[in-house]
């Protein structure tokens, strides 16, 4: 294929957030597609094979139009437009960026940053349960969080109720130092946590107090009735089957339920169930339920967390195609 060059304008200040620090942005992009980029008097010319050019360039439009929005351009952002570039998916960056949630207590817009999460939100929107599954990383519990807090402040929901499984050790807390309150938090803490961000200390802590937020161990839920309420159960994975109905027939009228859960990491004890494994084969055909399935394309924290969930998502799959072999040879 011949070589060919593509020109196309970008205002210094974006150039700026766009070509990263030290044109550390721009070298991903020139290794990844095989050309070369050059600021030439405010004109950016991109030099390679004409397919590679003009993917390469239609990924510089997009965090152009990205940072013209206000935003930082992030290293992340940066690798996921160009692994969308490569799949030849036009605009989707530009389209996942104008999904706005809401604002942290420090102003920073929260958004979906990957196709898999903009699907996520969308689901949450549109149903009233959603089991959002993948691994660490993926954003599963921090834009349920954000979705809740936005729907409480508009007062679609008159509460928010956080919950999660304190299986460590059993559940049995007892030996654990302090008042019940203090041995549960530690539990809870990546829940408070996304609350103290998006919410602030003080507005969290006055609704806490008022009950309209209420965090707390799952096996608080037993024999309530949820009514008007957000409910985010974490950590899905950890509960039993029992566990998984129980909190799933809680829910009463004008309540909207998000269920996060990677099955791949279990705490339960060996050879129990999950509920979460249970809950994706029994309620996969109800209406109104929606299952999202994230990936390590989804992983949105340092680049290298996506390498190392991508590694061993292959490593389980070697694993289990050799130990389907072995047991495929032991029959013969």
């Amino acid at each position: 294929m011949s070589e060919v060059s593509v020109r196309m304008d970008m205002p210094a200040e974006h150039m700026q957030k766009v070509f990263g620090m030290q044109d550390a942005y721009i070298k991903k992009l020139e290794h990844d597609f095989r050309v070369t980029v050059i600021n030439r008097n405010g004109q950016v010319i991109i030099t390679g094979e004409e397919e590679n050019a003009h993917r390469a360039q239609n990924v510089l439009r997009q965090l152009t139009i990205i940072s013209e929005r206000g935003n930082e351009i992030e290293e992340q952002s940066v690798d996921y437009a160009i692994t969308m570039g490569m799949e030849e998916q036009e605009d989707v960056i530009v389209e996942i960026d104008s999904d706005h949630i809401c604002h942290t207590i420090n102003g920073k817009p929260i958004k979906p940053k990957t196709l898999g999460q903009k699907k996520y939100v969308d689901a949450i929107r549109n149903n009233m349960i959603v089991f959002g599954l993948g691994p660490a990383g993926t954003g599963k519990t921090y834009l349920a969080m954000a979705m809740a807090i936005t729907a409480f402040k508009n007062e679609e929901v008159s509460r928010i109720i956080l919950t999660r499984p304190a299986i460590e050790a059993g559940e049995k807390l007892g030996f654990l130092p302090g008042d019940l309150q203090s041995k549960v938090d530690p539990y809870l803490r990546p829940l408070y946590d996304a609350l103290h961000q998006i919410m602030g200390a003080e507005s969290f802590a006055k609704n806490m107090e008022k009950g309209l937020i209420e965090v707390a161990p799952l096996a608080y839920m037993r024999g309530r009735t949820l009514d008007n309420a957000y409910i985010i159960l974490d950590e899905a994975q950890n509960t039993t089957p029992a566990q998984m109905k129980m909190f799933l027939t809680r829910i009463g009228f004008g309540s909207k339920v998000v269920v996060t859960g990677d099955a791949s990491q279990k705490d339960l004890p060996a050879g129990t169930g999950s509920g979460l494994d249970i809950a994706t084969r029994v309620l996969s055909k109800i209406d109104d339920i929606a299952f999202c399935n994230l990936t390590s394309k989804d992983v949105v924290r340092h680049p290298l967390v996506q390498r190392i969930v991508k590694a061993y998502d292959d490593y389980e799959a070697k694993e289990k195609n050799r130990n389907r072999e072995k047991r495929g040879n032991g029959r013969r």
